[in-house]
């Protein structure tokens, strides 16, 4: 029972990491029907860009946080503007190999500025153990699970009642009705990359920062998104916390009950995407769209 509640909690902290960055690719999605290939080397950038404010320049890690959203928010425009409005009505296909090549790049920024060599990341979170019952939870994983949360529910709101929000919203629904009302999309469109790049970095830092600096566990992180957002539905915000919860829960269950020469547990999201594609192909959540040609 100590172990169940153990890997329990694991799964919930890794299941919220994974909503969050699930979350920036379904605003995406939703807003301008991309599918943003890319979204998990935005935490690359993100939680390296912190590493290097802090450790290489020296500055506080609540500036350097606040700067690495701000980059973040940069980051978002730039693409949105330099990338893909260029490709507004080119085939899908074009537009889904152009985050692609986006995600090749920033990975390989990433690498000729700090390598591929993992790091000890600067950590700002407590990590003293905390008991649950019977299980032991590092604090920084509990506080990392707070903070997600918190997240979550911060853009939640915004989406339901700031008037950025509701623009989104609307754009999302009906991107002609939206500009018949006066709503600026490609406005909507740069705002919606910005808030993706911003989960994405929150969520880079948040990793680095129980685990360590490292390219291939990061990246590792990023490949998760496609499962959860499958599972939960490409066009579904609560989708992708409900995904990220289920994707984690199932990656902590396998990695303790199953023999760990089998390496189950980085599989396991994989087997239940093509299931979901299966049987269900717009996920949980998402809205069933019928075509009649």
């Amino acid at each position: 029972m100590d172990k169940f509640l153990q890997l329990t909690l694991t799964g919930l902290t890794n299941g919220a990491i994974f909503g969050l960055v699930a979350l920036g690719f379904v605003l995406i999605y939703k807003a301008s029907d991309v599918i943003n290939f890319a979204q998990g080397d935005f935490m690359l950038v993100g939680a390296f860009i912190t590493y290097g404010l802090i450790v290489q320049i020296g500055l506080p890690w609540s500036i350097s946080i606040l700067l690495a959203v701000v980059i973040a928010v940069i980051l978002g425009v730039v693409v949105e503007r330099l990338v893909l409005r260029p490709m507004i009505g080119e085939p899908i296909i074009s537009v889904i190999m152009v985050t692609i090549g986006l995600s090749s790049l920033l990975r390989a920024v990433v690498t000729s500025l700090w390598g591929t060599m993992g790091r000890q990341f600067p950590t700002f979170l407590p990590s003293q153990p905390i008991q649950i019952g019977g299980a032991t939870v590092p604090a920084d994983r509990l506080i990392a699970m707070a903070l997600v949360i918190v997240l979550l529910i911060l853009f939640t709101l915004f989406f339901r009642y700031s008037k950025e929000g509701i623009a989104m919203r609307a754009t999302a629904d009906d991107q002609q009705a939206a500009l018949s009302m006066g709503i600026s999309v490609q406005r909507v469109f740069a705002m919606a990359w910005s808030i993706a790049a911003v989960t994405a970095v929150l969520a880079g830092i948040i990793v680095a920062n129980i685990t360590e600096l490292s390219f291939f566990a990061i990246s590792a992180v990023g490949l998760y998104v496609f499962p959860v957002v499958i599972l939960g539905g490409l066009d579904s915000i609560p989708g992708a916390i409900v995904g990220g919860l289920i994707i984690g829960l199932l990656q902590a269950y396998t990695a303790g009950y199953s023999p760990s020469h089998l390496a189950l547990a980085t599989v396991v999201p994989f087997i239940v995407l093509i299931i979901i594609l299966m049987i269900k192909p717009y996920g949980l959540f998402g809205e069933e769209r019928i075509e009649r040609v």
